[in-house]
């Protein structure tokens, strides 16, 4: 399964040498705006250190990481939405991905230009947040007048998509994204999904420092505090002292280089794990002497569809699932062991997979 993460951010914010650092590619960057036209795209692995300790009780030849990927979408611009620095295209990149890294530059550097002149994290949010908002106005309210004919004649669907529009609405000339919307029934939230809206898609908010022992200075915490209002999540990292990291080949002169910076892992690692968190997603494991992977599904997906993440035959000819947990693999060290203790269990199609089992699938086709 694709889910993506886009970065976002104003021009010069630091998010080509984000993506270069993430991906371990070369993106072109400069102190200009608009050095990414087209967005750049990287598969990352997502570091989960529940692998490890899975294999360290089962021998395998392979191990795979479950992967997101990061698309890097040129800076925005105030007055994107009406088209301005490529603006409209811009915007279209964002409404593909589902998850939004908006990279905000938190950190002061004469010889790296600000778009407006001034470092100012709360302005550049809103500027970014402002023209997203602007793109779902006018696509709400195109939406609208498509159904109000409906709605009037008494169509009942129509009705109630018009009273969820009348919220969205009100709510974006309050200046609340739609990612803030609450008490919205279960039909409502698939009808909101269904019309894509660029400020409905959750965000992490990325503050570029200079210094990885500058993770919490003033412009950070005006970050926080906005994050704390939208429903958002925060993560501080030094971009240019991440990718110099990810440039040294050798592991151990990789890890002297961090300790020296006084880092027990690196803040891409956070970013990567706290993105993939943004979309509601759990990761499930199979374990075996050819490989042992972490799989991606949507959270409260059923065994079938679990299955179904391998391969579509599993999911068409499901009979059974076998399940443990990570702690019963750490108390009972083998899987026989398991199945000792009674551990292992035999879930059907209604069972709800939960973040972190460990499954075999039966099948037949």
């Amino acid at each position: 399964m694709g889910f993506t993460c886009g970065l976002v951010g104003l021009p010069n914010a630091g998010k080509s040498t984000l993506f270069g650092a993430l991906t371990r590619t070369k993106a072109q960057s400069g102190n200009y705006a608009f050095t990414t036209i087209e967005p750049n795209s990287g598969i990352v692995p997502v570091p989960d250190k529940r692998l490890d300790t899975i294999t360290s009780y089962v021998q395998t030849k392979k191990i795979v990481p479950t992967t997101m990927e990061f698309v890097d979408i040129a800076g925005l611009i105030k007055g994107a939405s009406k088209g301005e620095g490529l603006g409209n295209k811009f915007l279209g990149h964002i409404r593909e991905v589902d998850a939004i890294a908006h990279v905000v530059r938190c950190f002061e550097d004469g010889n790296v230009p600000h778009v407006s002149d001034v470092i100012d994290p709360a302005a550049d949010i809103d500027t970014i947040n402002t023209e997203l908002m602007i793109s779902d106005m006018e696509a709400l309210e195109r939406r609208k007048t498509k159904i109000e004919k409906l709605a009037k004649s008494g169509d009942k669907e129509a009705r109630s998509q018009m009273e969820v529009l009348k919220k969205l609405i009100d709510g974006i000339n309050n200046g609340q994204p739609t990612r803030t919307l609450t008490g919205l029934s279960d039909e409502d939230q698939n009808f909101v999904k269904s019309l894509t809206l660029l400020s409905a898609k959750p965000v992490l908010y990325i503050c570029n420092v200079m210094d990885p022992g500058d993770t919490d200075n003033e412009l950070v915490q005006k970050v926080k505090a906005i994050a704390a209002e939208d429903g958002s999540v925060v993560v501080a990292l030094a971009g240019k002292i991440e990718g110099e990291i990810m440039e040294m080949e050798d592991p151990e002169e990789q890890q002297m280089f961090m300790e020296e910076m006084g880092l027990t892992e690196t803040g891409l690692d956070r970013m990567i794990a706290t993105g993939y968190g943004l979309l509601e997603l759990s990761t499930y494991f199979t374990a075996g002497e050819k490989e042992t992977r972490a799989w991606t599904i949507p959270k409260n997906s059923k065994a079938p569809q679990a299955a179904g993440a391998i391969h579509s035959d599993f999911e068409k000819g499901f009979i059974r699932a076998e399940v443990y947990s990570l702690e019963d693999l750490e108390k009972h060290k083998t899987e026989a062991g398991i199945k000792e203790a009674g551990k292992l269990r035999v879930e059907g199609k209604d069972y709800v997979v939960q973040d972190g089992d460990i499954m075999h699938f039966r099948f037949n086709v």
